[in-house]
């Protein structure tokens, strides 16, 4: 029998206790930031649970209880002898919508989230197949909003300027498909800024494309059209200056084929932009990654689950550089230039022609 170190057992024993602790945690970062507590605590001074309760318009013992695991988890400061309780400035900038992009308590939802498919997804482990994209709304619509956010702060000043002369192009006016485009953030900021252009979105989901239509008609934009379609039937008749694929491919069904539909798409010296997680293919290459645990468990619980649910390959989020290299040159992109931007350190940006 291998002798086992009690040491090393209590070590991981307590490593394991930690992890359990901070998981439950999260759930109640979750419940501040959707109830607009931490919000609420950044703007009072030192307070009791009941005038916490009252500023944000909640029930007094929830919040009591709430109060309880932040103080615990060393994220609130509690007064015992006066019976208040402070969220620390350098807690809020973290925590509210003073820390923008970096904002992590707009994350904490994704833990119930896809804790919520975990069924589905232990039947996918016995059964095969997956989850479908109907049993994600929560999740998407979080994604979308996160993207959004990401996308407001960077595409138009940022990541259109890496592809050369995209910018003078979209001005003058080009034929732009974005792949897998959700609820059409991205197409809505570049047809708002380049009117002389026309933009197409597919997307799987119906929901997505009513919703894009919905805010493109809101936002009286008539260069744009959304479509729910398979990627794969791409019409070849119609030539696209620019293919954009925003976190979409590695969720494919059949992505190998799709990135081969997208260069038949492309107009000659057509550019295909696809923004995907900057990670390794191999795994140990990928054990500092500081999201490392996060991104293998959400794209096992989503990535993974919706590709195999339409019979896919289940190639997930955590691909990596060199199969995306690797898939991008089998479907005949020539030249791929990888490159990233300062205010998305998480996404690698393929620059890809034909």
């Amino acid at each position: 029998m291998t002798k086992i170190n009690q040491e090393k057992v209590a070590a991981f024993s307590s490593k394991m206790l930690l992890m359990m602790n901070n998981a439950l945690l999260g759930l109640s970062v979750s419940i501040g930031h959707r109830t607009q507590l931490f919000e609420t605590m950044a703007g009072l001074p030192a307070s009791t649970s009941e005038e916490i309760a009252s500023a944000a318009g909640l029930n007094q013992r929830y919040v009591t209880e709430w109060l309880g695991a932040m103080v615990t988890g060393r994220i609130i400061i509690y007064n015992a002898d006066a019976g208040v309780y402070t969220l620390p400035a350098e807690h809020a900038a973290v925590l509210t919508t003073m820390a923008g992009l970096n904002n992590m308590a707009r994350l904490a939802p994704i833990i119930g989230q896809l804790g919520a498919v975990e069924s589905g997804i232990i039947d996918s482990f016995k059964n095969g197949g997956g989850v479908s994209y109907d049993a994600y709304p929560e999740f998407m619509a979080l994604w979308s909003s996160v993207n959004a956010q990401r996308l407001d702060a960077t595409l138009i000043q940022d990541v259109l300027p890496l592809i050369p002369d995209c910018v003078l192009s979209l001005e003058k006016g080009i034929n732009v498909l974005d792949v897998g485009c959700g609820d059409g953030h991205a197409l809505r900021l570049m047809a708002k800024a380049f009117p002389n252009s026309h933009f197409t979105g597919y997307d799987l989901v119906q929901a997505a494309i009513d919703t894009a239509n919905n805010k493109a008609y809101a936002d009286a934009i008539d260069n744009i059209t959304f479509e729910k379609s398979d990627i794969l039937a791409i019409n070849n008749n119609q030539k696209y200056h620019l293919v954009t694929a925003f976190d979409a491919v590695h969720d494919l069904a059949k992505p190998a084929v799709v990135l081969q539909a997208i260069a038949e798409s492309l107009a000659p010296e057509g550019i295909f932009l696809m923004v995907d997680l900057a990670a390794s293919s191999y795994l140990e290459k990928n054990l500092d990654h500081p999201l490392g645990p996060w991104l293998y468990t959400s794209s096992c619980m989503h990535c993974v689950s919706v590709s195999k649910a339409q019979d896919g390959e289940g190639l997930g989020a955590m691909w990596g550089e060199e199969k995306a290299l690797a898939m991008l040159n089998e479907a005949g992109f020539g030249q791929v230039e990888i490159t990233r931007i300062t205010n998305d350190p998480f996404n690698n940006y393929y620059i890809a022609t034909v």
